[in-house]
């Protein structure tokens, strides 16, 4: 490793598990401290261990946990350089006719809400240092509204405008917004594939490279650049880290009851 994020204090959250473990895992190894955000505290606490970083048990859909999160970072470790919102909630499978609104709510309310809470909250730091970057983990699904996950769907493209609108307004402040749509084993896809081991074979199946990737070697290489000095001048960007799948879009779809 080379020492990008030497010194520099990263929040992740959801980062007990998946691509948030896994980013934790490339920052730690280059340098960062890194704050594991996480509302599962036994994974939370396993992760903040091995990667020598701290812990602090957060549920993003509660602002105030989120500014909790934020001023752990600046209490503990003398502030915030790197933001990921990687946290998700729950997943389901169903028609558009069969979504409820709990499930809309919650979706909007961990996938939108809590990062922009988040960057909210993080945004006059950075822009007092002149110096921050801010990583949002969205998806294809929503770019190529994957049936049956509306409610996925839905949060993630709006985490994407909340993206590119935070990249114009904070670009003069040396704040760069960017957005990584991963194309790996996450622990959402873990939840939802479980129940489909026919999908999941169909899924790798149609990735150019033949497979998912995975959350540490594949995913957090990525992140590791777009938190770094090298990326000063991105920003606004989603950087599909898929294997090429989104070039003619992966279109598994599940089987759904009428």
């Amino acid at each position: 490793m080379t020492g990008q994020l030497e010194g520099r204090v990263a929040i992740i959250t959801g980062a007990g598990d998946g691509i948030g473990a896994g980013v934790a895992r490339g920052f730690a190894a280059e340098g960062a401290v890194v704050v594991v955000a996480e509302l599962n505290e036994e994974k939370g606490r396993a992760v903040a261990a091995e990667v020598g970083g701290s812990f602090i048990r957060t549920d993003v859909s509660q602002r105030d946990q989120v500014e909790a999160m934020v001023q752990h970072a600046v209490d503990q470790h003398g502030g915030v350089d790197i933001l990921v919102n990687n946290a998700w909630g729950r997943a389901s499978i169903s028609r558009v006719e069969n979504k409820t609104d709990d499930n809309i709510e919650n979706a909007l309310a961990v996938g939108f809400r809590g990062p922009l809470w988040a960057m909210q909250a993080v945004y006059p730091r950075m822009k007092a240092k002149g110096w921050g970057r801010v990583i949002n983990m969205v998806s294809l699904n929503g770019v190529n509204a994957h049936v049956g996950t509306l409610e996925y769907n839905t949060a993630k493209e709006a985490l994407r405008a909340l993206t590119r609108t935070a990249a114009r307004e904070w670009a003069p402040s040396g704040v760069v917004v960017n957005a990584i749509a991963p194309g790996a084993k996450s622990a959402a896809y873990d939840r939802v594939m479980a129940g489909n081991p026919a999908l999941a074979a169909q899924v790798d199946g149609m990735n150019p490279m033949g497979r998912l990737g995975d959350p540490l070697d594949d995913i957090a290489p990525v992140a590791i650049f777009l938190a770094s000095e090298g990326a000063r001048y991105v920003t606004g960007n989603t950087v599909f880290a898929d294997g090429g799948g989104h070039i003619n879009g992966v279109a598994w779809q599940p089987e759904l009851d009428d």
